[in-house]
């Protein structure tokens, strides 16, 4: 097990190379090319002006240097092997230093400092998420087998199918436009994660002589029930209708006939031996559905204005800000690679039949 694990990380390293060569190439190719949108600015500039800016620009960034020498640097500069990047811009001497991510061309920060504060926000919304489409998806598909072709499995389907066929940006205003809105039912805030009073709220709910009082725990959760909607209803839709399939198929099984005729209750038949060999399906589709919901966010992020991974990236993209979209590239790469890894391993626990020895 621990060579398997050991190769599929050193495995990481090229498919990591090809993702950020192709992201940083295409970013250099394209029509004004890196830090476009800045660059449009020096026409409301004096001339002298616009040239030391483009000067500037140009040396921070080695955006005179061939796009290859480029990519190269990049990669020495996030490597924690490499040459020592100097002050004046040159290399020094090769061996271990800190890596860095670099300097946002349109935000004036470190990249580091910005993912650090887009990430957790991003990642919480997906750990809230995914819990909540697994437990649907799961207990919605079995009833749905255990009752094939009754009403509870044809109003499911029926219903599953439809929200799996509405796109996210839709749902998103829709939601806003009549749950948020004051001429429908304004139940809930149109964006944002806080009120913006939250800071001197209490951690929790109470009662004070104005009235009742949220908290910042009851207020924040308010604020991502739209965004959480969003983000859900699209994957316990499909995985509904995927544990129903595994589970109808290992119901006619040999095992299943089996268990049943030594009498063997349906209801310990169902759980003990047809839900773990069902399994299969949904573990490898979770290795895609975080991912996903990291996609997906992005969508979500921009319609609410939350300040995570997906909408700082996004913002990244229309300024062409090449360090900030590399390094959303890279982080969105190394997640989706080891939660592919976690699929794996959990195969070996789903299934004893599967060995990586």
């Amino acid at each position: 097990m621990f060579s398997y694990i050991l190769r599929r990380l050193l495995l990481m390293l090229p498919t990591l190379l090809g993702v950020t060569a192709v992201v940083f190439f295409v970013m250099a190719l394209s029509p004004g090319g890196v830090g476009g949108s800045l660059l449009n600015e020096l026409g409301t500039m004096e001339a002298n002006q616009a040239k030391a800016l483009r000067d500037y620009y140009n040396k921070r960034y080695h955006l005179d240097d061939p796009i290859v020498f480029q990519y190269a640097r990049w990669l020495n500069q996030i490597s924690p092997l490499g040459f020592e990047p100097l002050d004046d811009g040159t290399l020094g001497a090769f061996g271990f230093k800190p890596p860095h991510l670099g300097y946002s061309f349109s935000k004036g920060r470190p990249v580091t400092a910005l993912y650090s504060e887009a990430l957790p926000i991003t990642l919480m919304l997906n750990l809230l998420a995914v819990p909540i489409i697994y437990t649907v998806a799961i207990c919605s598909g079995i009833l749905a087998a255990r009752y094939h072709g009754k009403l509870f499995d044809v109003v499911t389907g029926i219903g599953f199918l439809a929200l799996w066929s509405v796109p996210t940006i839709w749902a998103g205003v829709l939601l806003i436009g009549f749950l948020a809105n004051k001429q429908y039912f304004h139940g809930f805030p149109a964006g944002g994660l806080s009120s913006t009073m939250a800071d001197q709220m209490s951690f929790l709910p109470q009662w004070a002589d104005q009235g009742f009082q949220r908290g910042w725990l009851l207020d924040r959760a308010w604020h991502l029930c739209l965004p959480i909607a969003c983000m859900i209803y699209a994957g316990f839709a499909f995985l509904s209708k995927l544990t129903r399939g595994a589970v109808l198929e290992n119901l006619s099984a040999d095992f299943a006939r089996t268990a049943r005729a030594k009498g063997v209750s349906d209801r310990d038949v169902l759980l003990r031996h047809v839900f773990r060999n069902s399994l299969l399906p949904l573990i490898t589709v979770a290795a895609g559905i975080l991912p996903g919901l990291l996609v997906g966010s992005v969508i979500v992020e921009s319609i609410f204005s939350i300040p995570g991974m997906g909408k700082l990236t996004i913002d990244a993209i229309y300024a062409r800000d090449r360090e900030l979209v590399l390094a959303g590239t890279l982080i969105g790469g190394l997640l989706s690679l080891f939660c592919i890894l976690l699929a794996d391993l959990a195969y070996a626990v789903a299934d004893p039949r599967v060995s990586y020895d």
